[in-house]
């Protein structure tokens, strides 16, 4: 019962996007801290005085955390039920909240699941993101037209954070392209840099995560019980804006990464640790924004895929996915046009 307290605490928390401008306007503020009361420092971070930079949302969003085992000949894909869910929240230049809520289309064979995900830019050269996804009960899909199986029992747990110091100043944000308030400084803006990201990632079974059938098809070292791994790497990346014409903002990131990774299998009747360290890794965003006078409209995609070696000729493949496609309704703006003919 704790636990659960735990999670839905912290799943209200996490569900709160704070916007990333709160952060670069804090170093300013640091200067100024012993002349500032702490309310003044929260009314200068957090709220925003300008009526017309409010704004109501409705979301739909995609959720995901799958993993797939492969050989040079089959493969086996773990996939949970439940990915889709719909909010609401509101959004200024200030913070961005949004509040959402899973949808269990399939009420049988649920996946218990915890999946937060955020991106921040501190000051004007620091971009972090983090995740932390809690699932349990997959479907074990197969490409040697076996039927698919759903199996409450396996549990996945996975915790990571990317963090990019880019060459030059960040000059955009995704808070503002998602509360319909980026500016149109530039037509196109691009910046890279270097940084480093760490990800612990983990599954487990009551028993052998292997389908019927299976072992036609996999090595002994294949049928896991248990999967622990813990990876600290490097990255590379740029971040890039192009400004469209008829008021669309597309946007697209690309992070690569490497790094070294302690991994332990247990298998029924005994444990291995993989002898490849190797972990590698892609991350990516895409995005298209379009704004209008009274309302915007985001598509926000996001896709993380991580691989490495198993040994004996098995690799196993993680993928953490987020969609979000958003519709706000900007406050204010009738009101701003009275007051101007008055």
């Amino acid at each position: 019962m704790v636990n659960r307290i735990f999670l839905l605490v912290l799943s209200f928390i996490v569900s709160f996007s704070v916007q990333s401008q709160i952060i670069k306007e804090s170093d300013s503020l640091i200067k100024d801290k012993e002349s500032l009361s702490v309310l003044q420092i929260v009314d200068s971070l957090f709220i925003d005085h300008n009526i017309k930079n409010y704004s109501l949302r409705l979301f739909t969003n995609y959720k995901v955390k799958k993993f797939n085992i492969r050989n040079d000949n089959s493969k086996l894909q773990y996939v949970p039920n439940n990915k889709y869910g719909v909010g609401f929240g509101f959004a200024s230049s200030k913070v961005l909240i949004d509040i959402a809520f899973n949808l269990k289309t399939n009420k049988e064979e649920i996946t218990n699941r915890f999946d937060a995900q955020g991106t921040l830019i501190v000051g004007k050269h620091h971009y972090v993101n983090g995740f932390l996804q809690l699932y349990k009960g997959f479907n074990v899909k197969n490409d040697f037209n076996e039927p698919s199986v759903f199996r409450s029992d396996i549990k996945s747990v996975t915790v990571g954070f990317n963090y990019l110091f880019t060459l030059s100043e960040i000059e955009f944000s995704y808070s503002l392209l998602k509360a319909g308030l980026a500016k149109r400084n530039k037509n196109v803006y691009i910046t890279g840099g270097l940084g480093f990201f760490g990800v612990y990632d983990s599954f487990s079974a009551d028993s052998d995560i292997m389908p019927e059938n299976g072992e036609l098809y996999f090595n002994e070292q294949a049928h896991i019980k248990r999967y622990n791994s813990a990876a600290v790497g490097v990255l590379g990346g740029f971040l890039s804006v192009f400004m469209l014409p008829k008021n669309f903002i597309a946007s697209c990131n690309i992070m690569p990464g490497i790094a070294l990774m302690n991994k332990k299998v247990d298998l029924e009747d005994d444990n291995y640790r993989p002898s490849n360290p190797m972990l590698y890794k892609l991350d990516y965003t895409l995005a298209l924004g379009y704004n209008a006078k009274r309302y915007y409209i985001t598509l926000i995609y996001a896709d993380g895929l991580y691989s490495t070696s198993l040994d004996y000729g098995n690799k196993y493949v993680f993928s953490l996915t987020k969609a979000k496609l958003a519709f706000g309704y900007k406050l204010g703006v009738n009101k701003l046009k009275k007051r101007d003919k008055h």
